[in-house]
């Protein structure tokens, strides 16, 4: 589940939640990747919007670090986090790689 919301006067794509089905969670998740493919989603969609895959979210502490590593996500500060352009192209073409 994704719930997002566009700030085109700002050209970001704001992500409210994001949350895995409970089976699909951590390193022994039934599927792997659903949460990248979530934030894909939310690139894309920014991408579509004209907000340039720009994705701002604010990380649960204990996966700063796994958003970095997982998502090329930056920090705003220590919990606020942004996807670029360029980390969502990188997303987009794994995820969507017929439409990148």
């Amino acid at each position: 589940m994704i719930a997002l919301k566009h700030i085109r006067d700002q050209f970001y794509t704001h992500v409210d939640i994001v949350e895995a089905a409970p089976e699909n969670i951590g390193h022994l998740g039934k599927y792997k990747g659903v949460g990248a493919h979530l934030f894909a989603i939310a690139c894309k969609l920014s991408w579509d919007v004209g907000n340039e895959g720009y994705v701002q979210f604010t990380a649960k502490t204990n996966l700063v670090e796994h958003y970095r590593e997982t998502l090329g996500a930056r920090n705003i500060d220590s919990q606020k986090m942004f996807i670029d352009s360029y980390g969502a192209l990188k997303l987009i073409k794994t995820y969507f790689p017929e439409e990148a």
